[in-house]
Order: structure tokens, then sequence, then C-alpha cells
């Protein structure tokens, strides 16, 4: 697996059962992963030779993050390397553009969006928002000159970090000082944030996990609830069967996220991709007979799937973010004490304000209880609660 972060550190885990032997490229023994496993490379994900020298031995190479470049993954394949997903599948989770573009082509409703290249492109497109053409459910906020308009870099971006919400012209400037390509996106006036996860293997077989509710925090996600409450059954089933459509079309090997914005008026519309194990699939470690991170294991090895559906009526999860730890000891007792069925799940990270450490997973037939004892948890594990 290459990257380091917590998503190998807990696909590792789900192929210990399966005697995996697995191997790992890092960027430093700190990481998340590398603090488990017990083969690791250390190196730079964007340097080819590098990635040559890992490969080596391997029977398959998949990924925890999108960042390795996509002419290298075309240089491992014709090495001989087998790459799930493979480059051409996991490009339209590397570049933003690209997958728009592929996605107008499958009639898969999106957002209104253009690349642009300047300020006056961006105030162009703005101006398109106010006056209606090609709209698809934007802010109506009365915002002059069809503003704000969300801003993303085509390459890169990840937990908020190269996404701006632009108010007006002159907030515009800030994503083109990095000299890269930008995606404009009409601002969605949307009721929540919903996620369709999907497994699929290379002979086809496809699996479809509960559509969840992502609740975010400044662009972080907080808490996912499994499955999303009161969403319709007819919304559901268009989520996860638009969600194995892309799957299918985009020949992905593996789990795939799609992140997606449930409109006032009823639309499901795609927002992001993710063609790996991702957040909002974490519930599915402690709340589905079989993990997100064990069928993204059967699936890049080729193995039959694993069941995806829930073990719990409700399970949720809620990040754990740095904050303030004076004793995770004592922590521990405190969370372990209150609920005995608490799951927790830490990632060995250095603790900096605002990043993921770790989170938890609570579930039972009592959304409203289950909710409290996750964000308890969550809140008192990050020290924003002590008692």
């Amino acid at each position: 697996m290459v990257g380091g972060g917590q998503l190998a550190r807990m696909t590792h885990e789900a192929g210990i059962p399966l005697g995996v032997r697995f191997r790992l490229l890092a960027a430093s023994p700190q990481e998340s992963a590398a603090q488990a496993v017990s083969d690791v490379v250390l190196g730079d994900h964007r340097e080819l030779e590098t990635l040559r020298s890992f490969a080596r031995g391997c029977d398959v190479i998949t990924f925890d993050h999108e960042h390795v470049p996509t002419e290298h993954l075309r240089a491992l394949q014709a090495d001989g390397v087998v790459v799930r997903p493979g480059p051409d599948a996991l490009v339209h989770a590397q570049d933003k553009g690209v997958m728009r573009a592929r996605l107008d082509a499958l009639g898969v409703p999106c957002p209104r969006h253009r690349i642009v290249r300047d300020v006056a492109d961006v105030t162009a497109f703005a101006a398109e928002g106010a006056s209606g053409a090609e709209g698809a459910g934007g802010s109506g906020d009365g915002s002059p000159g069809g503003f704000p308009v969300v801003l993303k870099t085509v390459r890169g971006g990840y937990d908020g970090k190269g996404v701006w919400l632009v108010r007006d012209e002159a907030g515009a400037a800030e994503p083109f000082r990095a000299g890269v390509p930008v995606l404009a996106e009409e601002k969605v006036d949307f009721v929540r944030e919903l996620a369709a996860n999907v497994v699929r293997s290379p002979h086809g077989q496809a699996v479809a996990y509960p559509v969840v509710e992502s609740i975010q925090v400044d662009g972080v996600c907080d808490t996912v609830i499994a499955p999303a409450p009161d969403l319709p059954a007819e919304r559901a089933v268009r989520a996860q069967e638009l969600a194995l459509r892309i799957a299918e079309e985009l020949d992905v090997v593996g789990h795939l996220a799609v992140e997606l914005f449930e409109t006032r008026d009823g639309r499901v519309l795609v927002n992001e991709l993710a063609m790996r194990p991702h957040n909002s699939g974490h519930w599915s470690q402690d709340g589905a007979v079989t993990s997100q991170f064990a069928n993204h294991l059967r699936a890049v090895l080729d193995l039959p799937l694993g069941d995806p559906r829930p073990r719990a009526r409700w399970t949720v999860m809620a990040n754990v973010l740095g904050g303030d730890y004076p004793d995770m000891y004592a922590a521990y007792l405190h969370c372990m004490a209150r609920d005995p069925q608490l799951k927790i799940h830490m990632y060995g990270k250095d603790v900096k304000p605002g990043r993921k450490v770790g989170h938890v997973n609570t579930y039972g037939d009592d959304l409203a209880d289950v909710r409290e004892r996750a964000a308890h948890a969550a809140g008192y594990l990050r020290g924003t609660i002590q008692e």
C-alpha cells in the first residue's frame, strides 16, 4: 500500500486475519501505518524509481491517498505491476477537472462548474449563475453578481484544503496564487451531505453500503450517521445505484466513496470521488458485517466480497480531532467505563489542532442515544469535555 496514513493502518489491520503480507511505502517511520506494519519502505511516492523498487515482489499495489502521479502509475503498469485501482480510474479522484468532464459525459448530476483561469473567469461564471444559466441548485441567497462561488484547486485538495468559498470578486484572487488550474462550482443550496460507499472487484462483483449522512465542521468530517436518517428509500437506492454505476463506468477496483449533496428539491448531486477507504466508511469497522477496509482488500486481491449490511439499526462515527490531551490513559478510563460498548480507534499521530487523530464508533437502536455517546467520547478524548 502506498501511503502511511491511518487508512493504510486500518487496511493492514483488516488483512491480519487473512494472513495477508503487507508492504508499506511511507514518508517517515512516524507515520500512522508505519508504526504498525513490519515491512516498511521509506521513500517519496512522487519518485518513479522509488515506486518501482517498492513494487518489486508485490502481487498488487493499492493506495491510502490519491497523490501518486498518474504518469508514474502508468509506468508501473507498463512494467507489469498490478495497480488497483488503475491509473485510468484513479485519475478521476486525482483531478477534479477530469472527474467533472467524465461525469458530465455520463450524465451524472453534478453542481454547475467550469475550469477558470483568472478572476475575470470567476466573475463571468458567477454572473451566469445569477442569470440562472445552466443552473443546478445554486445558493439563492441574493448575493450580487451570482456570488458566492466555490473554488477548488484541480489537484491536491482534501479536508477543506484547496477549497475556497468566494463571496465577491475581491476574494477570488487567492486560489490563483499557487499557479495551478482552478475549478469553479456553484454553491449548492443543500439540505445535508451524504456519502454512498461501494466496493468493486476486478471481475465486476460489487457491493453497496447503506447511504450515510456526513456532517462537516469547517470543511472537515465531524460525524457520520449510518444509515442517513429520514432518507427516503427511493432516494437511498438511487444514490447507491449511482455510485455502483460510476464504479463500473470508471472501472474502479476497490473502494469508491461518492460524496453527495442532497438538495432542498430532492435531488442528489455528486460532490467528490475517493477511490480508497474513506472517512465516511469508518463506521463499518464496528457497524457492518464486513468493513470497508476488509472489502477493499478483498477487491484488490480479487477475492469474493463480504456482506456490507449493518449489524445494528444505527451506527455513529465521530472523528477525534487534535486538542488537549493531558492524560490519554485517564481519558480511556473515563470513556470505556461510561460506555462499555464504545469502540475507540486511535491512529498514533502527533496531536495538532484540528488534525484527525482517531475516531470512535457507537451503535444501538436509539439514534439520539447513539449520537450522544459518540459525541461525548470524541469530545472527551479531544479534551473539550471534562465530565
